[in-house]
């Protein structure tokens, strides 16, 4: 019940500081913060039944797509990035992909690249475009509308085609990391470690949940995108000693786990490798990490992420434990998962040190205020954005 009330308490104010709520303030939209703030409204809206909690949801949607589906105020463009007029725009809001809401405008192609200068500028990243995706999804379940599943997989089909490439040497697709607004050239050519994954499953995601809306256009069925990012996959390393990274690898773990006792899909072997790179990952984290330091040393969010995938050991435990006839290897898998819960301590030590006040007085907290006030609340009742087919 306390958590309850402190993750409402954090997402009120996070409504009337960010313009959600308070219409006499600008918008201030991040796509990243939002697409964790849309499943926090939604859990909100599950545990009370409050239709309150539903309609801050889908509001904050249509803010989203109405802020950062439009060009940067600083942009020599203007408009809908889709170029679309404005009933056709409102209808396809998500066409031409969406900003990810940083303060300062897209480096110009004639501009030197400065690395540090480039995390504060605009573009779309695509692990962000996934965030939104399965906010999307999960609004559309809990909804029971189609079209906010329609403008996931139509966001879908833009960004994989946008974001992939096959290099000029031949082989495999890779991923560009960072793309410009209109999405017509790349301003960070690297690949993400994860990106593949994190698309490969989200898609997976959204074309199993699209199963129950008959009237979504067949063209949206990702098939395609699906196979060439499996392929993306088949080498993929995924361990990692970044906290945020192996949160990641978690929620994307658990997802897979929805996906193949729910949806049925055949890849019990993927998940298998998969928690032995988070196990691996976990064990480099807990060998080496900053939870020893001061708040002013911390980056708040980075760990949230961390707690956030680490609440779902447990939830992959007891569904393969109670549906182990849907996992080919369950017994390996429960091995595994058993192993990973030695690492649960952690969730205590990350979120008892950001939940004490005193911590949150530091300028590396108020630097990221949004974002680590929403993956607070998100981690003290994380089934809102680790669940979609369950919950």
């Amino acid at each position: 019940m306390q958590q309850t009330m402190t993750m409402r308490s954090i997402m009120a104010d996070f409504a009337d500081v960010t313009g959600l709520t308070d219409g006499s303030l600008e918008p201030r939209r991040y796509l990243w913060t939002d697409a964790f703030a849309v499943c926090n409204y939604l859990e909100l809206y599950r545990q009370s039944g409050n239709e309150q909690d539903l309609q801050l949801a889908l509001k904050l949607v249509d803010q989203v797509h109405g802020t950062l589906g439009k060009f940067h105020r600083d942009s020599e463009h203007h408009g809908w990035l889709s170029g679309l007029d404005e009933e056709q725009a409102r209808l396809h809001p998500t066409i031409a992909g969406l900003r990810i809401g940083k303060p300062l405008n897209e480096r110009r192609a004639d501009e030197v690249y400065d690395d540090r200068l480039e995390w504060d500028r605009d573009g779309q990243y695509f692990h962000y475009l996934t965030k939104w995706m399965h906010a999307l999804n999960r609004v559309s379940q809990v909804s029971d509308k189609s079209f906010y599943n329609r403008w996931a997989l139509e966001l879908a089909s833009v960004a994989f085609a946008a974001f992939t490439y096959t290099p000029v040497s031949g082989g495999h697709k890779r991923m560009y990391w960072k793309m410009s607004t209109d999405l017509s050239r790349a301003l960070v050519a690297s690949m993400g470690q994860h990106d593949p994954l994190d698309g490969f499953i989200t898609y997976q995601q959204l074309a199993a949940s699209a199963k129950q809306f008959p009237e979504i256009p067949a063209e949206l069925d990702l098939k395609t995108e699906i196979e060439e990012l499996q392929v993306m996959c088949a080498a993929g390393s995924w361990a990692t000693d970044d906290p945020l990274g192996i949160g990641g690898l978690l929620t994307d773990a658990y997802r897979l786990v929805q996906l193949i006792d729910v949806h049925h899909l055949d890849e019990s072997r993927r998940l298998e490798l998969l928690l032995h790179d988070i196990d691996i990952s976990l064990q480099a984290f807990a060998s080496n990490n900053q939870l020893h330091l001061p708040a002013e040393y911390r980056l708040a969010f980075r760990e949230l992420g961390l707690v956030i995938g680490l609440h779902a050991i447990d939830r992959m435990r007891n569904c393969i434990e109670q549906h182990q006839e849907n996992f080919t290897n369950a017994d390996q898998l429960n091995a595994v998962l058993n192993k990973l819960l030695r690492f649960n301590r952690i969730i205590e030590l990350i979120e008892h040190f950001w939940l004490n006040p005193e911590n949150r007085l530091v300028d590396s907290w108020y630097e990221h205020a949004d974002i680590n006030n929403v993956m607070l609340a998100t981690s003290m009742a994380p089934d809102g954005f680790l669940s979609f087919a369950h919950g």
